[in-house]
């Protein structure tokens, strides 16, 4: 799949999939940073990008984000397909849950993106569902 990208900083990297059997691409933090505690702070990912009709962009964090004391405020994010302008730099919302000001670095790798087809769906409304309920949360076996 063909994915158009635009850099805002060239002296950075293009995002890439750090082991052969990776399943995300790790995006940089375009600028040196630092996050209060209990701050929430929009991190420049320096990239746009222009993905194929009926595609998206999902971002999560890596793993290792939590280890800093941050994590993306809003869980994950999502790039619709038509969020592709020349100025539609993607940016994470991470939220400091630590007590101590977090310093991110230009080029640090935060967060990470896959692009994943978008299947449409249609809605349709019943009063009732003919099956039965099976439990609320933690239904399935624990004890």
């Amino acid at each position: 799949m063909q994915v158009k990208i635009k850099l805002f900083d060239s002296s950075l990297p293009l995002p890439e999939y750090k082991s052969g059997g990776a399943a995300a691409l790790d995006l940089y933090s375009r600028l040196d940073m630092t996050i209060k505690p209990g701050e929430v702070a929009y991190v420049p990912l320096n990239v746009a990008l222009q993905v194929p009709e009926n595609y998206f962009v999902l971002l999560s964090a890596r793993s290792s984000l939590q280890k800093k004391g941050l994590m993306m405020a809003n869980g994950i994010g999502i790039g619709d397909y038509d969020y592709r302008g020349d100025g539609d730099e993607y940016k994470a919302a991470l939220y400091n849950f630590s007590k101590q000001p977090i310093k991110i670095e230009k080029g640090e790798r935060l967060v990470q993106m896959i692009v994943l087809q978008r299947e449409k769906i249609n809605l349709e409304k019943l009063e009732v569902f003919d099956s039965s309920d099976r439990g609320g949360f933690g239904s399935t076996g624990s004890k």
